[in-house]
């Protein structure tokens, strides 16, 4: 049954809130071409384009309307409780959709023309990361948290898997069947530009930064709760005396001054704490912001650390330092945190988090020095002008490459 202009505009609206939301689907984004292409205007601009440019001029609309949607979606602190929630979302939507369908071309402004460069096409198309994952069950099922929709997602063993609304992946599982499923485990991973956040089975929830992987079983067994980290996350482990909490990780550091397999078990009851252990650092990192935890590496004795301490495992000896435990955690609260990071170790980050390569024509910059904050829901033409404050370097943007120079 076809549907009404006014059930049209509707579907319409719910695909663009998705998309604001960070939840279209493919099928959503193949609609929204369709629909793009139904206004005169748009058929007028595009004549003669190829379908990338068309694809390219789409997103940056998209990335517009979504940009404006964010701005005022987020209530100052004088606004009326009113403008919050969903309908207020719907009826900014409502009228970004209004404003296009009377006025398509007035959201090309930003492309001077057809013949403009392809590497600053490319550049506009590099956006900050959001909430991606993968979750692959114990059977070999393999889900995208990113297209599922919120609820339950399985069932295993008398465990339940949902998704909330705000995107956090909830186990639940009931005390009678924690035997059962102890030897099943369930691995979600983040890409290059995603981040998730996960409730495990015994209430803890661990944050995963981008290209991170956490290993955990389905339901936790008597004597311990063991998990297995590559990459960074952050865990605030719920207490529980009889079962310690154990935080496995395996470092094959692909450069650096020592090579070779590292690795070490974090062992709590319950604390706050955050584990870098990606393979493109040299060192494994653990930073503790509340409680107690042991660190015990392959090599060298067991160290225990207090609140403000960050160990750091070379592959021989783990050092301990007092630090400022929020330049550690600045990923997980939306921010870059530059402080005593040299640019190499800053353009990491920024790889991950932008899904670009980084390609250094002076090798020397590597370990020119930076500072400062700067929020990762930037554009990466507002974050590149800002880390270039320094005066020291120079970013030139070719495709999905940066090129330091």
């Amino acid at each position: 049954m076809s549907m009404s202009e006014e059930e049209y505009k509707q579907h319409i609206l719910s695909i663009m809130e998705r998309y604001a939301k960070g939840q279209a689907s493919e099928a959503d984004m193949l609609e929204l071409d369709e629909w793009y292409e139904k206004f005169p205007p748009y058929q007028q601009y595009a004549a003669g384009m190829s379908a990338a440019e068309k694809r390219q001029s789409q997103d940056r609309i998209l990335r517009n309307i979504n940009q404006q949607i964010y701005k005022e979606s987020i209530p100052s602190a004088h606004r009326s409780e009113r403008t919050k929630g969903p309908l207020y979302l719907r009826n900014v939507l409502a009228a970004a959709l209004i404003l296009f369908a009377l006025s398509a071309g007035t959201f090309y402004y930003l492309r001077e023309s057809r013949l403009q460069k392809t590497e600053q096409l490319a550049q506009d198309l590099i956006t900050p990361g959001s909430n991606k994952a993968f979750l692959t069950l114990a059977d070999g099922n393999r889900i995208s948290l990113t297209d599922a929709a919120d609820g339950n997602i399985a069932i295993q063993a008398g465990v339940k898997i949902s998704k909330a609304a705000d995107g956090q992946l909830i186990y639940e599982v009931k005390e009678s069947d924690q035997q059962s499923t102890s030897d099943a485990y369930n691995t979600i991973e983040t890409p290059h530009g995603g981040q998730y956040q996960v409730r495990l089975p015994d209430g803890s929830t661990v944050w995963l930064n981008a290209a991170s992987c956490l290993k955990y079983p389905v339901s936790f067994g008597k004597r311990e709760r063991r998990v297995q980290l590559t990459g960074e996350g952050y865990f605030e482990v719920a207490k529980d005396h009889t079962r310690p909490f154990i935080v496995a990780t395996e470092h094959f550091p692909a450069t650096g001054g020592n090579k070779g397999k590292k690795g070490q078990e974090i062992k709590v009851l319950g604390t706050h704490f955050n584990v870098n252990a990606y393979n493109d650092e040299k060192d494994l990192k653990t930073t503790l912001l509340e409680g107690s935890v042991q660190v015990t590496p392959l090599k060298g004795s067991s160290v225990v650390l207090k609140p403000g301490q960050q160990a750091v495992n070379d592959g021989d000896i783990v050092q301990i330092t007092n630090i400022n435990t929020t330049y550690a955690t600045a990923w997980k609260d939306g921010y870059f945190r530059f402080n005593e990071k040299t640019l190499e170790m800053g353009m990491k980050e920024v790889a991950r988090w932008y899904n670009v390569n980084i390609r250094y024509k002076n090798p020397s910059l590597r370990k020119e020095l930076l500072g400062g904050t700067i929020s990762k829901y930037s554009n990466i033409e507002q974050l590149l002008k800002k880390m270039e404050l320094t005066g020291a370097f120079h970013f030139t943007v070719k495709g999905r490459e940066i090129v330091v120079e």
